[in-house]
C-alpha cells in the first residue's frame, strides 16, 4: 500500500509541475484587461500606457475593455467570476476593492476572497478644483464660501465609492461642511460638468484635469497628498492649505479571479512590473503626475487588506453608507 503522504506529496508535486507548464504556455491568446471606468478617466489611461508594453512583451493583444458602472463594482465582478485562467484581469483601484464593499449592504463578490492581487501599477493624490466662476481662490475660502451658501455648492466624482468620492467625504467631515456629491461613470463627464458649470467643484486625480489647469479653465486649489505634485508646484498640499487628514492617495492596481494559478500570477506580475519600468512609460507616467510601483504581490495583497480594515473603521466614523 503506498503511503498516503506519498501520495499527497506527488500530488502537490504534480500540482506545481501542471502550474508552471501553464505558465510556459501562457499567453496563447489575447487577454482581456477589465477597465472599471470609461474612456478618459484614469483608469482607463492608465491601462491603456500599461496594456502597450505588455502586449509587446508577452506577444499577444492586451485588449483594454471599458465596464464602467456601479462605482466599479460592475467591472470588477465581471473579472471575480472569470475563468481562472489570466486570461480575463482587472485594472482596479479602491473603490470596487475597498471603498464599496465597506459601504454597501450587498456586494456580488467579495474583493479579498474572489480576488487575487497581481500587481500595483502606480499611485497619485487627488485634487480639489473648483470652476473659475466660483469666487474662491484658496481652500479656506472654498469652506467659508459653503458655510455661507449652503446648498450652493456641489462636486463631481467619478462615481460612488472613488477616491475622489471619499476625498469629498473627508473634506466634508473635517471642514464641518455639507455639499450634494454628484457621481458620475467616470471622470470625463464629471470634469465636463465642471467645466461647464452644472457643478461648481470637482475632485479628480491629476492626469485628466492637467491640461485645464494650466488653461485657467479649473482652478486647483489643494492637493491630497504629504507633498505637492511636481506637475502642479504652485498648489499647496491639504495641510498647508489648513485641513490635515483630508490626504487621499489614488491607487492603480492589476487583480485577477482568486485561484488563478500561482505560476500565471507571478508572471503577469513580473511582466507588469518590466512594463511600468519601460522607460517610455516612465516618462508618461511623470507627465500625468503619478509615481510607478514595483510592489510584490504579497506587498500589494496587504495594502489592499489594510485598507479594506482602515475604510471600515473610517466609514462607521462618518456615517458613510451609499445603498
Amino acid at each position: 500500500m503506498i503511503p498516503f503522504r506519498l501520495i499527497a506529496g506527488l500530488a502537490l508535486s504534480l500540482a506545481a509541475v501542471t502550474g508552471a507548464q501553464a505558465a510556459d504556455a501562457y499567453p496563447a491568446r489575447p487577454i482581456r484587461l477589465i477597465a472599471t471606468f470609461g474612456p478618459g478617466s484614469s483608469i482607463d489611461i492608465i491601462a491603456r500606457l500599461v496594456a502597450k508594453p505588455l502586449a509587446e512583451q508577452l506577444g499577444q493583444p492586451v485588449i483594454v475593455e471599458n465596464k464602467p458602472g456601479a462605482g466599479g463594482d460592475l467591472a470588477t465582478d465581471i473579472v471575480a467570476k472569470s475563468g481562472k485562467d489570466g486570461y480575463t484581469i482587472g485594472f482596479a483601484s479602491a473603490g470596487p476593492i475597498t471603498v464599496n464593499p465597506n459601504a454597501r449592504s450587498k456586494m456580488p463578490y467579495d474583493p479579498l476572497k474572489d480576488l487575487a492581487p497581481v500587481a500595483l501599477v502606480a499611485t497619485g493624490p487627488n485634487v480639489i478644483l473648483v470652476n473659475p466662476s466660483i469666487p474662491v481662490t484658496n481652500l479656506q475660502e472654498l469652506i467659508a464660501y459653503i458655510k455661507a451658501n449652503p446648498n450652493k455648492v456641489n462636486y463631481a466624482s467619478a462615481g460612488v465609492g472613488t477616491s475622489g468620492h471619499i476625498a469629498g467625504e473627508l473634506f466634508q467631515h473635517l471642514s464641518k461642511t455639507e455639499i450634494l456629491h454628484v457621481p458620475y461613470k467616470g471622470n470625463s463627464d464629471a470634469i465636463t460638468d465642471t467645466l461647464g458649470g452644472r457643478t461648481q467643484m470637482v475632485i479628480s486625480g491629476v492626469p485628466p484635469i492637467l491640461s485645464f489647469v494650466k488653461s485657467g479653465q479649473l482652478r486647483a486649489l489643494a492637493v491630497a497628498d504629504a507633498k505637492r505634485s511636481p506637475l502642479l508646484p504652485d498648489v499647496p498640499t491639504v495641510a498647508e492649505a489648513g485641513l490635515p487628514g483630508a490626504e487621499s492617495v489614488a491607487w492603480y492596481g492589476i487583480v485577477a479571479p482568486a485561484g488563478t494559478p500561482q505560476a500565471i500570477l507571478d508572471r503577469l506580475h513580473d511582466e507588469i512590473v518590466k512594463a511600468v519600468n519601460n522607460p517610455e512609460t516612465q516618462e508618461k507616467f511623470a507627465g500625468l503626475g503619478i509615481v510607478p510601483s514595483a510592489d510584490s504581490r504579497a506587498d500589494f495583497g496587504k495594502r489592499m487588506a489594510d485598507e479594506y480594515v482602515r475604510f471600515k473603521e473610517l466609514f462607521k466614523q462618518i456615517n458613510l453608507v451609499m445603498d
